[in-house]
């Protein structure tokens, strides 16, 4: 058993609860969104959905056209501190009510809720399969003995079909360098799913290092594939996955943004240069899209090419958590 922990649960988790508490606490104080308000589908189509982080709208689902994402903004009477969506289906991390418990709410094309799940623990992460059915998240929690009351991960699978919950992923069989591996300070994050609803890709961190691994839902295995990859995020043809790497494999120094092919298993590091601390979305297959804050609990949505060519570009202002809607078929 290891004692050490994860420069990924000192730095970030600290810095992400400190500044989700503070939004929770604005939230709860503030009144309903003063922009008007309309309905907005998930449903496959040309466009994006993401969170406003506008005052005036801060926390509300937003949708905007994929080609002119520009031109004009519809609002949602739905608030979220985390959101994805795909084929369909949204999945809302959100306060449920008071100032310090949190809920997952799964939510149809219409935005109608379809069922809800205590969180205990602060939302992080949040991912929906290609297909609807699979919905996932992270949050950070505290009081895991190994790691001396400070903050640790937990992620969670729902199959919006069967209704089977998967709480966590930490007592699940994992293979390391491939051998069978067991340690109490394992912790899990950044889910990302392939089309079958199967498998998946995550972060798994033990003993102060990142790796990244495969799920395997039907077996309930991981294995790693590779070292210092963090909240990856699988491209729609399934081919890459664009992911955070900790600079000089430590996340103090700051994360860039990159992409892995799994054919070749080469890395392309992407023209954003500045730090990126999140799972990144594919608004198709040739670009990625990310949030970067700009203080006062606001941020702004860039894009940028994943064969590391381009410059880095505004795609949404004062939004994050971005989802391209793509059409069916």
């Amino acid at each position: 058993m290891t004692r050490r922990t994860p420069w990924l649960i000192v730095t970030a988790a600290a810095t992400v609860l400190a500044v989700l508490a503070v939004v929770a606490i604005h939230r709860a104080a503030r009144p309903a969104a003063t922009v008007p308000v309309s309905a907005v589908s998930v449903a496959p189509g040309h466009r994006i959905v993401a969170r406003s982080t506008a005052p005036g709208s801060r926390d509300h689902l937003i949708s905007v056209s994929a080609t002119r994402p520009a031109a004009s903004r519809k609002t949602s009477r739905i608030t979220c501190a985390r959101l994805y969506a795909a084929g369909g289906t949204a999945l809302c991390l959100r306060l449920d009510g008071s100032f310090k418990t949190y809920e997952l709410a799964v939510l149809d094309r219409r935005l109608k809720e379809r069922r809800s799940v205590p969180l205990v623990g602060v939302p992080n992460r949040a991912r929906v399969s290609p297909s609807g059915r699979m919905v996932a998240w992270t949050v950070f929690v505290t009081g895991d003995s190994y790691n001396g009351g400070r903050f640790s991960t937990r992620a969670g699978i729902l199959d919006t079909r069967t209704q089977k919950l998967v709480p966590t992923l930490e007592d699940w069989h994992i293979t390391l360098r491939g051998e069978p591996y067991h340690a109490a300070d394992v912790n899990i994050w950044g889910i990302t799913f392939a089309p079958d609803d199967r498998h998946f890709y995550a972060t798994l961190s033990t003993a102060g290092h990142r790796y990244l691994v495969r799920g395997d839902l039907a077996h309930r295995t991981l294995r790693t594939l590779r070292g210092n990859v963090e909240c990856p995020s699988l491209s729609p043809d399934g081919t890459r996955i664009a992911f955070k790497s900790a600079r000089d494999d430590q996340p103090s120094h700051g994360w860039r943004l990159s992409v892995l092919d799994l054919t070749t298993n080469r890395v392309t590091p992407l023209a954003e240069t500045r730090s990126v601390d999140d799972q990144a979305a594919w608004l198709d297959t040739r670009t990625v899209a990310y949030g970067l804050p700009r203080g006062h609990g606001r941020a702004d949505v860039w894009r940028v090419p994943a064969d590391g060519s381009g410059t880095p570009r505004v795609l949404l202002h004062d939004a994050d958590s971005p989802a391209a809607l793509a059409p069916a078929g």
